[in-house]
């Protein structure tokens, strides 16, 4: 089997070792990839600090011609590239077109953002001592970007870091997860194609271990990491100097309000707590039932997570495939165990087959579960009821994380004092917390995490604001 390059400073490359990457379902191999050395890692690192003066002042249509490339060629090449995720991910064909999908208008949002990026003007003659001054306000890249990506969305969320980086002109370079290196090696192939400056980006698939040099060195002043909370906060902690982004994942709870269509959210919540095997940082891990429907929603919900389709990945029909690992099933296995040991019911599922585990609804969890407490990672939901939305809404607030929440109800009012009183980064009304669009702010609180993506967002917060003041000018 042929063995994939890296890319070092936007060119091919080899390093002296390799790695193979296997399908999580059957263990097969799926590709294999150079590994770079100390020193090539040493020479993409130079080359983005030497670069950066000249990406920062690349004119505006070579960024924004850069990203439409990439954009289109994703498109183009989109089959090939879900395929791809499928094989070394283990999510199943028609979540891996989705993102194949969200990637392409991703770099498509990032190229339109270029396009708009621009200074502000403000006239300082507000005041008699500032006449004839004018301030002229831009936004200027800190430098290079070291971009750490997680391996449930390898194409995707390695997009959310690249097109924003390229879009105000600062080198990256992405460090992608050990379990789907494959896919970000694709897309550097596609970003070899643009006319983006040598240096411009580096994809260097090392293992964990390796990362720590990377994390520390000075000539990568912003970090930005999507991953686990302990992993994201020991970053941070290792260079209180740097600017980091961190992105952390959450338990996302889904309230189900008395007034709200319960087929469309059992519907919703069946499907959202297990597309992707439940590997998603806001995929439907605590459902919070208002007492009057609570009944009816569990008569409603159970027979849709049995509808659920879980198989073979590659087969178009499969909505639930295998967790990354057997290691991963093996943990989200021994959660709902804790918990059933505690005194918590099985409702559906909770059965384990190799790296796959059949999606799970609990109920009479105790508070202190792992699965009523920390992000689950898996295809589990848990199940509880609130006596009033003011108890549904402390529900959801009882937690360390806050990335989204979603609100199933009518109600404008409703809607509203969630929007208000949710300690979330998102509150998605009338669907599940899983929705994103890609151009919108996404972020969370709490132990979800620092800053914020979405293109303009995520542009904002690689960049910091600079000001020229003008003087003497007649106004």
């Amino acid at each position: 089997m042929d063995v994939r390059t890296f890319w070092l400073a936007g060119r091919p490359a080899t390093g002296d070792t390799e790695l193979i990457v296997t399908n999580p379902l059957d263990g097969r191999e799926v590709g294999r990839h150079s590994v770079p050395t100390d020193a090539q890692v040493e020479e993409a690192v130079a080359a983005a600090a030497r670069v950066a003066g000249q990406a920062a002042a690349l004119p505006v249509h070579v960024r924004a011609e850069a990203l439409a490339h990439v954009s289109r060629r994703l498109a183009e090449r989109a089959e090939e590239i879900a395929r791809l995720i499928t094989a070394e991910n283990g999510k199943p064909i028609l979540w891996a077109r989705g993102e194949v999908g969200r990637a392409v208008a991703t770099f498509r949002f990032a190229a339109e953002e270029t396009r708009r990026w621009s200074g502000e003007v403000q006239r300082l003659d507000t005041e008699p001592a500032a006449v004839g001054r004018l301030a002229y306000v831009s936004r200027v890249p800190y430098g290079p970007v070291l971009a750490i990506t997680p391996f449930n969305f390898p194409l995707n969320l390695v997009a959310h870091k690249v097109a924003p980086a390229i879009a105000v002109g600062a080198p990256v370079i992405v460090k992608p997860a050990p379990a789907t290196p494959l896919t970000s090696l694709l897309l550097g192939e596609i970003l070899a194609e643009t006319d983006l400056p040598a240096g411009m980006f580096s994809i260097l698939p090392v293992e964990n271990e390796r990362a720590g040099a990377l994390v520390q060195d000075p000539r990568l002043p912003v970090v930005s990491f999507t991953g686990s909370a302990p992993v994201g906060y020991a970053i941070a902690d290792q260079v209180p100097r740097k600017h980091v982004t961190l992105e952390l994942g959450g338990n996302a709870a889904a309230v189900v309000l008395a007034d709200a269509d319960l087929d469309w959210a059992a519907t919703r919540v069946a499907l959202y707590s297990n597309y992707q095997a439940g590997q998603s940082c806001i995929a439907v891990q605590r459902v919070i039932v208002e007492e009057p429907v609570y009944d009816a929603f569990v008569e409603r919900l159970l027979p849709a997570v049995g509808a659920l389709v879980t198989g073979d990945p590659a087969d178009d029909k499969t909505q639930v495939g295998p967790l990354v690992s057997e290691a991963a099933a093996e943990r989200v296995e021994q959660w709902i165990k804790e918990a059933v040991e505690s005194g918590a019911r099985v409702l559906a599922g909770g059965v384990r087959e190799g790296a796959t585990i059949t999606p799970t609804v609990l109920t009479d969890v105790p508070a202190d579960a792992k699965v009523a407490r920390e992000e689950v990672f898996g295809p589990v939901m848990i199940l509880q009821r609130a006596a009033s939305m003011d108890e549904a809404y402390a529900m959801v607030n009882d937690s360390a994380y806050g990335l989204q929440a979603g609100v199933f109800t009518r109600s404008l009012d409703a809607a509203f004092r969630a929007n208000r009183e949710l300690e979330v980064g998102g509150v998605i009304i009338g669907d599940v917390p899983s929705y994103r669009a890609d151009q919108m702010p996404y972020g969370g609180v709490k132990d979800s995490g620092i800053g914020r993506e979405g293109l303009g967002s995520a542009m904002r917060d690689l960049t910091y604001e600079k000001v020229m003041v003008i003087t003497g000018l007649s106004l």
